[in-house]
């Protein structure tokens, strides 16, 4: 009668249930790969976490920065309305500071520069 092989693995999933597998040597060696493999995984799995948070931070800064834009442009139209010349009349003439518009043109004022004698 011939002995049976000790040394070689059983196959099924008998000895992964029950826990021989970690025992074969094929396997021990492995462990360093499998934990690189674990490392690199958790390193992905960071980075699509870091990724989309940032995408959203990126699209709620669109967000804000178009309503800002369209504030602006709000802003700038009531302005350019405010600063007409015939608003600025009308506004001084309500708050009664009683300024006048000038009906005459403004003239030029020349100075001619003094010679230095020699």
């Amino acid at each position: 009668m011939a002995k049976k092989d000790t040394n070689k693995q059983k196959k099924g999933f008998k000895p992964i249930i029950g826990g021989t597998i970690l025992t074969d040597e094929r396997v021990t060696r492995q462990i360093p790969f499998i934990f690189f493999l674990a490392f690199l995984g958790l390193l992905l799995i960071t980075n699509r976490n870091w990724s989309e948070k940032t995408i959203r931070e990126i699209e709620d800064l669109q967000d804000s920065l178009k309503e800002l834009r369209s504030e602006s442009i709000t802003n700038s139209a009531k302005l350019m309305d405010v600063s007409r010349p015939s608003e600025v009349v009308n506004r001084v003439n309500e708050a009664g500071l009683g300024l006048e518009e000038p009906t005459k043109p403004p003239q030029k004022i020349v100075v001619e520069k003094k010679r230095k004698w020699k």
